[in-house]
């Protein structure tokens, strides 16, 4: 029952208006929620009048339809789950006014926000991190760091397979490289073993960190160990990149999934084979695969004239 009198169920502003005195002044909601869902609710009647149906007569297909015609339009999924929320709440009115007898908005749902494109660098950002020499930093670890990058950017390992290369082959091994054949053979998700081709630059810097590696070397086999001579964790390689990308000048913090990123994204722009990128990743599904062909690789080109700049010594040389 409404102060002014009995709501009638064909009076679409009567209702609207109704519902938003009693969010105002019932519910005691702020001034801005109400005038949301006054937006909301604008929006709802004039649906509903195109469609030639009283608001309490709305059917969830009605629903189903200006849901899509929102989106086709540009709403964001999150836009239009806030502008649900405001129908569902006036229709759970109605119901208790008994006015309508069904809830055409409660089991529907808005659609399904789209999965954030991974942050890549540009190709001039991953060269000068992979080129950048800290001249005041330890030998050793200015060698170490700087194979770490090259086999993350140029190889576009996990953070996992790279921690768990050994120095050499073996029947435990997880992960080794071969630098006669330039490849690196590491243990991927699911116990999936792959091979991976690295590039003249990486083989480089490998061969000057195993140089380095000699005066540190203990017991313990892994490839990439401290000055103690124990496995370097991930957690320990997270620092150590994110310190180096700063020192070299990028404008923000560098991850070792972004290198990932960056070697999928840079090979995808340069071959557009998504076959041949999803087998260097060691992608079960394509459609994980996929997900770089929505990068904006257009910038990229101009920089590019190989599969990757780091297999073939700099951008641009052949």
């Amino acid at each position: 029952m409404n102060a002014a009198g009995p709501l009638r169920t064909d009076d679409d502003a009567g209702l609207v208006a109704a519902y938003l005195e009693h969010v105002r002044v019932g519910k005691r909601l702020a001034e801005r929620t109400v005038a949301l869902y006054t937006e909301d609710l604008r929006k709802l009647a004039g649906f509903a009048r195109e469609a030639g149906v009283a608001l309490p007569q709305v059917q969830m297909h009605h629903v189903r339809r200006w849901i899509a015609q929102m989106h086709s339009g540009g709403r964001s999924p999150r836009g239009i789950a806030l502008v649900l929320s405001g129908w569902r709440g006036f229709y759970t009115w109605l119901a208790r006014q008994g006015i309508t007898q069904h809830h055409p908005v409660r089991d529907v749902r808005a659609p399904k926000a789209g999965k954030p494109l991974p942050k890549a660098l540009a190709v001039d950002d991953a060269v000068r991190l992979a080129e950048h020499t800290q001249a005041d930093d330890h030998p050793g670890l200015e060698a170490r760091d700087a194979c770490i990058t090259e086999l993350l950017y140029g190889c576009g390992l996990r953070i996992g397979e790279l921690v768990g290369l050994d120095v050499a082959a073996s029947a435990s091994a997880r992960g080794w490289i071969d630098l006669d054949a330039g490849e690196a053979h590491v243990l991927g998700k699911g116990s999936k073993r792959r091979s991976v081709p690295v590039g003249r630059a990486a083989l480089a810097a490998l061969r000057r960190w195993l140089e380095a590696r000699a005066a540190w070397a203990g017991g313990d086999a892994a490839l990439f160990i401290g000055q103690r001579g124990q496995r370097l964790t991930p957690q320990h390689i997270r620092v150590r990149l994110k310190r180096r990308s700063l020192q070299a000048g990028l404008t923000a913090p560098v991850h070792p999934h972004m290198l990932r990123h960056s070697f999928a994204s840079h090979v995808l722009q340069s071959s557009g084979d998504l076959r041949a990128v999803q087998e260097l990743l060691g992608h079960a599904n394509i459609g994980t695969t996929q997900v770089y062909t929505r990068l904006d690789f257009q910038h990229l080109a101009q920089v590019y004239d190989a599969a990757h700049p780091r297999a073939r010594g700099g951008p641009g040389k052949s």
